[in-house]
């Protein structure tokens, strides 16, 4: 190869190699601002909707008036929203621990999944609001009631997933600690858990918005009001009294709270599959 041509391919490999770092920029730029643009583009949408139809308040209220009567109710609304988010995290806690621990126990155990898996399937495809009823007339503490259907919906993602994982471990890597002797729990302990990781994360991010569906749902069913309510009360309240600005607010914290919970669990499977999976590794292209 020539100088000329050496200086030639270097030219072009500079040049692909800017091209990719300017794509990389203009892709993390582009993942916050068109989110952020869609979101203004849509309160401003909405604002000039009952501006233009001069719609009341009472039917539909505008971004400002929701900020506004956000804004008020705020000391009222902050704490049905701890008492929402509490629900939502513990029925999330008992779900990771109940679903992983379960989950182990079919891997290790074929009878036990062939007893226990039909059960967790009718838990999954029976409507929550069918089994509420129930729960209610057997459990008298309100949070306990709501916390257990909450747990209920979140569970069974993180149950299949982690099985799944745990089940879809390489057979070739599985032989491999045979030959050298390991253990069931070594093999469970340094093989089959790390590979099921991704999935179990993956189960996490679904069962965490499932969470606070189910916190709200039976929030709704169980009608409890007072300083333990939590934000499905509120709205409840609010179309009693044809408050429509502070049902708006309501919704708007839930929103929030969904986005933040996703955001959460995705945030923490990026963390801790960036440096080996492929799922998190960033490609460029």
């Amino acid at each position: 190869m020539t100088m000329q041509d050496r200086s030639s391919a270097e030219a072009v490999y500079d040049a692909e190699e800017a091209r990719r770092a300017r794509a990389i920029r203009i892709e993390s730029v582009a993942r916050w601002l068109l989110p952020l643009l869609v979101v203004v583009a849509t309160v401003l949408g909405w604002q000039w909707l009952v501006t233009a139809n001069d719609i009341p308040h009472y039917i539909l209220p505008g971004p400002f008036r929701v900020w506004e009567q956000l804004v008020t109710d705020w000391p009222m609304l902050r704490d049905s929203l701890f008492v929402t988010l509490k629900i939502t995290v513990m029925a999330l806690g008992v779900a990771v621990v109940g679903g992983v621990l379960l989950a182990i126990l079919f891997d290790q155990s074929r009878f036990a999944e062939l007893i226990f898996y039909p059960y967790a399937v009718i838990l999954q495809v029976t409507p929550i609001v069918s089994i509420a009823p129930l729960i209610f007339i057997y459990v008298k503490e309100p949070t306990a009631r709501v916390l257990i259907c909450a747990w209920i919906v979140a569970f069974f993602p993180l149950l299949s997933n982690t099985t799944l994982g745990l089940k879809s471990t390489d057979h070739n890597l599985r032989d491999l600690f045979t030959i050298y002797g390991a253990s069931r729990w070594q093999r469970l302990i340094h093989l089959q858990l790390p590979s099921a990781l991704p999935y179990f994360l993956g189960g996490l991010r679904i069962a965490g918005g499932l969470a606070l569906i189910g916190a709200i749902v039976a929030e709704y069913v169980v009608g409890t009001g007072g300083a333990g309510s939590g934000l499905a009360f509120r709205i409840l309240e609010a179309s009693y009294r044809l408050n429509i600005p502070r049902m708006f607010a309501a919704l708007l914290l839930i929103g929030v709270v969904g986005v933040a919970i996703y955001a959460a669990t995705a945030l923490l499977s990026h963390l801790m599959l960036r440096r080996w999976h492929e799922s998190a590794i960033r490609r460029e292209g």
